[in-house]
């Protein structure tokens, strides 16, 4: 694109998909530089970027405009930078969070350029009360936080993903949204509410919190329901009541998870390891038994599966 023509097509892609913002690009036009991608996950809006401009600003009269009220979340990816709202300052550094309000000014300040995801969630959605979420903008969610750490993880994976869409993942992405936002009202009110109010909703994304440890585990062989439960201090039948209430058996997500993890690594054509130690790899010691549980699944045996897709 030409140099002259960029600044007013960022701001016409801005404009007409995410927010409306007065965006400062470097003085030569020449030097304009801004790659990213824009989706609707569920009532998610997903605007992933990297560009080199440096402050993005809401002013009162653009906040005024007819968009749902919302708010924004945005994900430090590398670099840093600052949310300035409401009289507070949040700088981030890469994998923190932090919360800004479209209703109201607001300013990011970018000095190195931007490269963040940026979550637009209507307020409704979110259902916080409003006070609540006033007190939230421009508040620093480090990564250091154990709940603020999954919601970020959650919230990359949803970004990753919108970038490179697979046709049979459109429906999927589509329910990704919700556990995002499961997640950030939980961090809220953990992190600004007073117990009852925070209890609710930490105990409604206990089966997220529960997968995604799991997730993060799957290669161990001491992956037991037990060590489950322990981790995350409940008993094993509340482990269990809270899986089934999802529609998740345990044993057979976890074997289902192991298997897809087996499958990618068997088709990625520079995988030379051996199948039996990709197996033992992701939870499967027994390479007779991972081979007859593998055809079960995929109507193939580990090494035709390779055959087939390393050519």
């Amino acid at each position: 694109m030409a140099p002259a023509e960029r600044a007013e097509a960022i701001r016409e892609a801005i404009w007409n998909s995410v927010v409306r913002v007065e965006i400062t690009h470097q003085p030569d036009p020449r030097l304009i530089r801004t790659v990213g991608a824009i989706s609707a996950v569920g009532p998610l809006r997903v605007c992933s970027v990297r560009a080199n401009a440096t402050t993005i600003r809401r002013t009162p009269s653009l906040a005024r405009d007819d968009l749902e009220p919302s708010v924004f979340v945005g994900l430090q990816v590398t670099g840093s930078s600052m949310v300035v709202q409401d009289g507070r300052e949040a700088v981030l550094k890469p994998g923190d969070l932090a919360l800004y309000d479209t209703t109201r000014p607001y300013t990011l300040l970018n000095r190195d350029g931007i490269h963040q995801h940026f979550f637009r969630i209507p307020r409704a959605e979110l259902a916080l009360p409003t006070a609540m979420l006033d007190r939230a903008t421009a508040v620093r969610l480090s990564r250091q936080d154990p709940l603020a750490d999954l919601t970020a993880t959650c919230l990359r994976r949803i970004a990753r993903h919108q970038a490179r869409p697979a046709p049979s993942s459109v429906h999927s992405m589509e329910a990704a949204g919700r556990p995002g936002i499961e997640l950030l009202r939980a961090l809220i009110t953990a992190r600004l509410g007073d117990r009852r109010s925070a209890s609710e909703p930490l105990h409604d994304t206990l089966h997220l919190r529960v997968l995604d440890y799991v997730r993060a585990h799957l290669g161990d062989h001491d992956l037991t329901p037990a060590r489950i439960a322990a981790h995350h201090h409940i008993s094993r039948r509340c482990l269990y009541n809270t899986l089934s209430r999802k529609g998740i058996c345990l044993g057979d997500w976890i074997r289902t998870q192991r298997l897809e993890r087996c499958r990618d690594e068997l088709a990625a054509p520079a995988h030379d390891r051996p199948i039996a130690a990709i197996a033992r790899r992701w939870g499967f010691p027994n390479a007779a038994h991972f081979s007859r549980t593998f055809k079960h699944a995929y109507g193939l045996t580990p090494s035709d599966w390779r055959a087939l897709h390393t050519g």
